[in-house]
């Protein structure tokens, strides 16, 4: 088996689970039905298309960033009958996830290729949360689990430094010596689980259709693992190139 890795970040990010109408929620993490939309956009599949073959990838996510919670306020008018709604949406901004799917090379590798040129526009979450930087990793001769726990820190480089920053506040509070190593940073991971694994429990993100007109989704297992990855030396992540220059239509 292979593994997928993706990095998800975005000024924005918005993971329903149990959104409704007057209230959109989002998780603290990529959930899988999310994930599986983003896969089937890139491939064009339509909302009617089976999800089987995507479904069975084994699916987990590192929490490298954890971005802060945004609370987005709304009103609505209905034209006809002059009734108004209040709603409300919950965003993650700033936050950063590495992405893992284990399964056959093959498909995985048809994925990548689809990520780096998707049939229809990819968004994390909602339509208004468009990836930035760099999607795809590539892939990994590893299991899940080890891919996860291999794959450098994805954390941006204004986090890692804040961290250490706060870290080195703490030591020098307590008297630490100035010379003494920072503490270690830790990193949970999220991954789908066998039922009879301790700690496992159920989540209902697990689509069995995108259908507009019946969405259905099913149960899976997953397992919260704190303290799942240490960050012993953290190092600042390089920026990546870009060529495009979002200001250059306004001339000089």
């Amino acid at each position: 088996m292979s593994t997928l890795l993706l990095r998800l970040a975005a000024p924005l990010q918005s993971w329903g689970v149990a959104s409704k109408f007057d209230t959109r929620d989002t998780a603290r993490e990529p959930t899988k039905s999310g994930v599986i939309g983003l896969l089937a956009a890139a491939l064009g599949r339509s909302r009617t298309e089976s999800l089987d073959e995507l479904k069975e990838l084994y699916f987990g996510v590192r929490i490298d960033q954890p971005g802060i919670l945004l609370r987005d306020y709304h009103t609505a008018q209905q034209k006809r009958k002059g009734a108004s709604f209040v709603t409300t949406r919950y965003y993650l901004a700033d936050a950063v996830f590495l992405v893992g799917l284990e399964g056959e090379a093959k498909f995985l590798q048809k994925l990548a290729v689809a990520l780096r040129n998707p049939v229809f526009p990819l968004y994390l979450g909602r339509r208004s949360c468009p990836p930035e930087g760099k999607l795809v990793l590539g892939l990994r001769n590893l299991s899940l689990q080890q891919a996860l726990i291999k794959e450098r820190w994805l954390a941006s480089e204004w986090y890692q430094n804040k961290l250490k920053r706060e870290l080195k506040w703490q030591q020098d509070k307590e008297n630490k010596q100035q010379n003494k190593q920072l503490e270690p940073i830790k990193l949970t991971i999220v991954c789908d689980a066998q039922p009879n694994a301790p700690g496992a429990f159920l989540r209902r993100d697990l689509p069995v259709s995108f259908d507009q007109r019946h969405r259905q989704y099913a149960f899976r297992m997953v397992i919260d693992t704190a303290d799942a990855v240490t960050i012993l030396t953290p190092q600042p992540t390089a920026e990546l190139p870009t060529e495009h220059d979002a200001m250059a239509g306004w001339g000089d």
